[in-house]
Order: C-alpha cells, then sequence, then structure tokens
C-alpha cells in the first residue's frame, strides 16, 4: 500500500492538502483572515508561515505560526478567535487544520466541517460497539 500512495502522490492523486498552485493563496489568506480577526478585537498580531517538505512525497505542508501581543485575562478568547479564523480560512481553501497531530479536543470543530457524514456513521457504530457506555474520551471525535 505505502507504495501505491506513493505513486499516487507523484501523480497528484489522492491529496489531502491543497495543490501546490495554490499555496500563495492559501498562505495570503491565512495570515490576512487571522490578522484581520485578531486586529478587529485591538490585539497586535503577527502570523507567519513556513513551508516543509512532506517526507517521501512531492508535496509540502504550510506550518503556520500566531504571535500576539495579548492582554491579562485574554488568553483564552484570542486564542479560540484566532483558532476559529485558521478553521474558517483552511475549510474554504480545502485544506486540513491538523495532519500529524491527531485531532482531539483542539481541533473538533474543524474535524466535524471536513469528516464525510459515512466516516462519522462508521465511527459512531465502532464506538457504541466497543465502548458502549462512551467513557473513553467523551465529546472528542463524536458527540
Amino acid at each position: 500500500m505505502p507504495y501505491l500512495r506513493d505513486g499516487l502522490a507523484r501523480m497528484g492523486r489522492g491529496r489531502r492538502h491543497p495543490p501546490p498552485g495554490t499555496f500563495p493563496a492559501l498562505i495570503d489568506a491565512v495570515r490576512t483572515k487571522v490578522g484581520a480577526a485578531l486586529k478587529a478585537t485591538g490585539h497586535r498580531a503577527t502570523v507567519t508561515c513556513r513551508v516543509r517538505p512532506a517526507p517521501r512525497l512531492p508535496r509540502r505542508r504550510p506550518h503556520f505560526t500566531v504571535a500576539v501581543a495579548g492582554r491579562p485575562g485574554e488568553a483564552v478568547q484570542v486564542r479560540d478567535d484566532s483558532k476559529a479564523a485558521a478553521t474558517d480560512v483552511l475549510h474554504r481553501h480545502r485544506a486540513t487544520i491538523t495532519h500529524h497531530h491527531a485531532v482531539g479536543r483542539d481541533h473538533r470543530p474543524a474535524c466535524d466541517l471536513q469528516r464525510p457524514e459515512p466516516f462519522a456513521l462508521a465511527l459512531r457504530a465502532a464506538r457504541n460497539s466497543l465502548d458502549p457506555h462512551h467513557i473513553l474520551n467523551p465529546g472528542v471525535l463524536l458527540d
């Protein structure tokens, strides 16, 4: 399977990340939208991006960092505002907000936007079968 996956990726098939030609538009959109969302709250922010190569594949991954000059007591709200803005713009550009870092509670809203309903049904069925009382990580991937 890895040989097939890598070969398909070289041909541009099965790609989850945006095609390379859309990187400048994606990077500009994230920097602009997240920066504007934070500026609207009165916070000075810098949004940077570095592009890393994906191991064994002919594609690259953008990694964004948001640095905010916050005020005491506002850190959580500022983080939530920047995360919501980033989630929205990445979703509109058909990019994922997570890859090897998993989903968890942090990326759950983005996962809900991008997860196909048949996958959610299969995940619910597996959870209901293996964890009928829903005690393992409640609310992380499913309500």
